[in-house]
């Protein structure tokens, strides 16, 4: 229904994006919300926006998503900026893609949301995992939506006149296409198995080294790198732009006390975060499912920054991680206007702690509230030790709390706190077990 246009752009290329708002939808991001979001993925993306769309609907048009009368208003948005590229902020299905390609300039791709983060994911994948994640998403993608960007599509591989036999249809260039596509598909399944297989050999070790393990969560461009660079004195790479950070980096940081734990950062959420992505990503995403404690660092000074959180949460909630302790650092708070901001932001976000990633402003409160949520997982139990597991002392000594020790005839006896996740390791030794402490 609105729609607003820049000049020409003298880059490559140059996009249109399309906003469609659904009567009755769920979205989490108004309209105008998304589409300014969209926009910043173009950027990131190197694609120059032009023009804006917009529309709002009581149901989609079911060949080209928007209505007629709309789509004659893209086709002259499209002329009026000289766009190559016409961006949709919603996922098309194959139909309706193929309707709006026939329906544009043949020198005009359509693609949508899904399409450009997947581009912009291919663009940061600079590890093997990474890259072969990525490219099981674009494939499983696009495998039904092969379009008029291939023009060889409607080509024979066996000519009428070959003779006898050989005479019909043959075999269509679309259909050679999609099977190679899922030979890639496969081979890629195949790999990305390995790489599962090398993480959980990995997580393994790093229980066997009984350190805790905290994830990096949240919205993408809300500075999960730069805090962990300040509490590892890393160097993990930090850049202004969505999805700068896509491999996982796991960093070993000291707590109050001397207790040392691992933080894993991962890859930045983003509402509609593509199925297809989510899936590709399974092992990296892992890394959040195996922690102990996940921290999810909000952008304090983003106008959305609930939506945002909102949006977090629903993959959280989607990767099946909801019931995890979480601690939230209200990050950026260096470059508030209003200081009180925090503080009222911070009421939707129940064990928050207010930081500046970017300045270390507020990490020595962000430790002891790490340590006190590892430590509030800690169960109550008493244990004998034979002496010959002189090991299990060390590793009470380590990763408990000891609050009585007493040595008699058979072992050492100690009673304390104690990680559940360590539990196992005390089988057979364990007398007494109460409830987690509160």
């Amino acid at each position: 229904m609105a729609q607003s246009f820049k000049p020409q752009s003298p880059t490559n290329e140059r996009a249109v994006l399309v906003g469609v708002d659904l009567f009755g939808g769920d979205e989490i991001f108004s309209m105008e919300d998304s589409l300014e979001e969209l926009a910043v993925l173009a950027r990131t993306a190197d694609v120059e926006v032009v023009g804006r769309v917009t529309q709002r609907l009581d149901r989609p048009h079911p060949a080209t998503l928007i209505g007629p009368g709309k789509l004659e208003e893209l086709k002259d948005a499209v002329a009026l900026t000289d766009a190559n590229v016409v961006i949709f902020d919603r996922e098309l299905p194959p139909r309706q893609q193929r309707e709006l390609e026939e329906a544009l300039n043949e020198h005009v791709k359509v693609i949508d949301r899904t399409t450009l983060i997947l581009d912009i994911f291919a663009r940061h994948a600079h590890t093997r995992e990474g890259a072969l994640q990525v490219a099981l998403a674009q494939y499983r993608y696009r495998l039904p939506r092969l379009t008029r960007r291939w023009t060889h599509l409607s080509r024979q591989t066996v000519r009428t006149a070959a003779g006898v036999g050989l005479r019909g249809p043959g075999e269509t260039q679309l259909e050679v296409d999609r099977r190679a596509i899922r030979r890639q598909i496969t081979r890629l399944e195949k790999e990305l198995e390995e790489v599962r297989k090398q993480r959980r050999v990995h997580r393994q070790q790093r229980r066997r080294a009984v350190l805790p393990v905290v994830a990096l969560v949240g919205y993408t461009n809300a500075g999960k790198s730069t805090l962990l660079n300040a509490l590892a004195d890393a160097d993990v790479l930090v850049a202004d732009k969505l999805f700068a950070t896509l491999d996982p980096t796991t960093r070993r940081i000291a707590l109050p006390g001397g207790r040392e734990i691992l933080v894993t950062d991962t890859v930045g959420f983003i509402q509609k975060l593509p199925p297809t992505l989510v899936a590709a990503f399974r092992a990296t995403l892992e890394e959040v499912e195996e922690a102990d404690v996940l921290l999810h660092v909000v952008d304090i000074t983003h106008p959305h920054v609930l939506a945002q959180a909102e949006a977090v949460g629903k993959v959280l909630e989607d990767l099946g991680v909801t019931d995890k302790p979480m601690v939230v650092a209200l990050n950026k708070i260096d470059v508030l206007s209003d200081p009180n901001g925090a503080r009222r932001v911070a009421k939707a976000f129940p064990n928050s702690v207010a930081i500046s990633a970017a300045r270390k402003i507020g990490l020595d409160e962000l430790r002891e509230r790490l340590k006190s949520t590892l430590e509030a997982q800690l169960v109550q139990i008493s244990v004998s030790i034979p002496y010959t597991r002189g090991d299990l002392v060390s590793l009470f000594h380590q990763r408990g709390v000891i609050e009585s020790e007493e040595h008699g005839p058979e072992g050492t006896m100690i009673s304390g706190l104690l990680p559940v996740w360590l539990l196992p390791r005390f089988h057979g030794v364990v007398k007494r077990e109460n409830q987690r402490r509160d």
